[in-house]
Formats: structure tokens, sequence, C-alpha cells
């Protein structure tokens, strides 16, 4: 598909080497759902004819595009962000430029075939082709595989942000995180090795525990105990790892109580998710004797504020530097057609909360 619609639109142009598209041809694949509800309930697959694009716009064919637990909270109506009706599920993918609008202007340095991610929040990704303003795309080295560009600006920018922008982390430092076998967990156990930083992860405690203790512990992480073994854990008090300056936490309730206990003193403990749906709760002689700092992060609103900060770009490089290196590969994950919508938005979910495999939709 993306071959005939260059054959259609990259028409050699007499004034400038771009051409907008000026014969539509593509029928885009969109999920859309018209109220909130269980995604295999509400989203319905939906075919429409793409616009040629505008002066400032792109046309990209999405090549792959995550399901997050946000995007299902967000479709369900729990999440803080409310989209207007209809909306189009999704927040990440990458794409490959097909078309850009009007004489070229605008787009930036932006070219056909090139492979993009949005890095605005909010558009509406689960889509096999979009219109996106030049302005909110931004070019990914052609080096970076599918998966790992597809979810680039979730979980890896939550873990960095989060191992950056709170606590001073030097080499031989501990950071202890729960939920270790998320796509977010396994983006910070990679950061954190290829910094030096000694990661301990904690996860439920399941059949397979041993298979994940293997799989997590090859991606770098320097230890991994399961919720009941963090509550008798010696670790850290017979020094075999340093007490962690940093406790990073996507659970809640008991299991984020146990994290604070680890902590050395003004130590910091980051929350951002609460898969328990329980409260974290901080003891009063945590905050007043042992100096203990909580807060709370939340990407989208790090994202917003800091859209054009040389903060942003600085983590985009040394993400795909990473990246291209082999040190930050792609969550534990499985590429689904777009058609089987249904089972990947199900399956996505289960009793327990979110599974450790990513689902990535392919066009």
């Amino acid at each position: 598909m993306a071959q005939m619609v260059r054959q259609l639109w990259n028409v050699p142009s007499a004034t400038h080497p771009f051409l907008a598209a000026r014969h539509m041809s593509v029928m885009a694949k969109v999920l859309r759902y018209g109220e909130f509800g269980e995604p295999g309930k509400v989203l319905q697959l939906q075919e429409e004819p793409v616009p040629d694009p505008k002066q400032g716009e792109v046309l990209i064919k999405t090549l792959g595009a995550p399901i997050n637990p946000a995007d299902i909270n967000t479709i369900q109506g729990k999440y803080p962000v409310k989209p207007a009706f209809p909306a189009v599920g999704g927040n990440e993918c990458v794409g490959e430029v097909l078309a850009i609008g009007g004489n070229g202007s605008g787009s930036g340095s932006l070219k056909v075939g090139d492979r993009v991610v949005p890095f605005s929040t909010g558009l509406g990704t689960w889509r096999s082709h979009a219109i996106y303003g030049a302005n909110q795309l931004m070019k990914v080295p052609a080096s970076i595989g599918v998966a790992e560009a597809a979810t680039i600006t979730v979980n890896p920018c939550t873990g960095y942000r989060m191992l950056k922008d709170f606590v001073a982390l030097k080499p031989g430092d501990t950071v202890i995180q729960n939920g270790a076998n998320s796509a977010c967990g396994q983006a910070i156990i990679q950061l954190c090795r290829a910094w030096n930083v000694e990661c301990v992860g904690i996860v439920r405690d399941r059949p397979e525990f041993a298979q994940l203790k293997d799989y997590l512990k090859g991606l770098g992480a320097a230890e991994i105990l399961t919720e009941e073994e963090l509550r008798t854990t010696k670790l850290f008090k017979d020094g075999i790892f340093r007490k962690p300056k940093l406790a990073l936490n996507c659970v809640g309730g008991k299991n984020a109580l146990e994290l604070s206990r680890q902590l050395d003193q003004a130590g910091v403990m980051v929350t951002y998710g609460g898969m328990s749906r329980e409260p974290v709760t901080v003891p009063t002689a945590s905050l007043i004797f042992k100096d203990l700092r909580f807060v709370g992060f939340w990407m989208t609103r790090w994202t917003k504020e800091n859209a054009g900060s040389v903060l942003r770009s600085e983590m985009f490089n040394e993400l795909f530097g990473l990246i291209d290196r082999g040190a930050l590969k792609a969550p534990a994950h499985e590429m689904i057609p777009f058609e089987d919508y249904k089972t990947a938005v199900t399956n996505a979910l289960n009793i327990q909360g979110f599974v450790g495999k990513k689902y990535i939709f392919r066009f």
C-alpha cells in the first residue's frame, strides 16, 4: 500500500521537491469509540477516506501502535484525560511519511519516507493512516526498530525523567521499583544498567517467577524480589546493596509502604501509577525522622510543560543512542494485526492487572 501511494503521489515537481497529495486514494482504518466503557465493547473499526494534507501537514502510514494501560483507562473513562466523542484510541505510534502538504514549507526537515513519531498527546493513534501537523511529529532514526520507535514516547521517557529529575544518582547508587515487569519497569532496568545504577525490582509472586526473574536480570536488574520477599529482605540491611535513594511506585497500597521502608535517609518515592487502586500511606515517622519525600509524576504533564525544551531533545537523543547500540530494547511484546483489535484490547488486561507483555498493533 505504501509503495502504491508513493507511486501516485511522488511525481517530480518542476516547482518544488515536495508535492502535495492531490488525488486521495487511501482509505484509513480507524478504531473509534463514542462512549466510555470496556474497550472490547465500545471500540469500532471504521473506514474513512484520508483528506489531502494541507500546508504544514503531513500524511503518515502507521507502522506500529501500542496498547498502553493509559489507553485502556482512557476508553474506560477512568483516566484524567477525557477526549471529546467520537474519539480515536491510542497515544503512541510510529509511521512513515507518505506525503507533505502544500509546497513543503512548514514541514521542517521532514521528507517522504522518513519515520516519525507524534510527540503531542491525545492525537488518537489507532489508525492506519493519519494527517498530523508537521510540528506534532518527530523524526526517528531509520535504524530504530518498529517496536522500539512505537513505544519510545511514554515508558522510556517516563523512566528517564523519574531517574533524572528527583535524585542526583551516581554510579553504584540503588533504585528500587515495584511493577518491575511492566513496560516502564523494563525500561527503568535498562536505563539503570546503562548508567551503572543498581536496580532492585519487585513483582507479584507467580508460578513462572523464576523465568520472569531470569528475564528481568537479563535486562540488567541487580535483583528481583517478590512482594513477600520484600518484607523480609536483608539486601540493604546487610550492605549487599546501598540503601535506595530513589523508589519508583506504580502499585500503591501496602506494596508502596514496604517499598518506602527500604529507602535511605532523605530518600524520595516517586509515584507514577496506582495499579492496586489503593492509596499510598505514609508513616509519620518516615516524614519526620527519615526526612523522606513523596512526590508524583505524570509524563503527559511533563511533555506539555516541556514541549520545546532542550531537556526534551537531549532526552530523545540519548534514548535513540541507547537503542541504536542495543542498550535499550522494546518491552516484551507481541505484534498483532489491527483487525484483531478485540483480541488485543481484551488480552491486554486480566483480573490481576496488566500483563507483562505489550501488545502492538501492526498495519
